[in-house]
């Protein structure tokens, strides 16, 4: 999977799609893709990258508590 680097809107490869999904993972193993050949692998920061169109993650994907606020309302608990 391709994302984009915010700062520079270079296109990163994304190597581990399990860390990319998983919440508890801040960064991804990925490499650059600008010019002829791929960069080497590197980590990125997931709250660095966004998809090409310009769309940021999924919350689900960078916040492990994303559901709380719902599982709160639902069990009628106060934070």
């Amino acid at each position: 999977m391709f994302l984009k680097r915010k700062q520079d809107g270079h296109l990163v490869e994304v190597l581990s799609l399990n860390d990319l999904v998983n919440p508890l993972h801040k960064e991804v193993i990925g490499r650059l893709h600008y010019g002829e050949e791929p960069g080497d692998p590197e980590k990125f920061t997931k709250a660095d990258l966004c998809f090409p169109s310009g769309e940021e993650l999924p919350r689900c994907w960078t916040d492990v508590h994303y559901r709380d606020e719902e599982l709160f309302k639902r069990l009628k608990i106060t934070p």
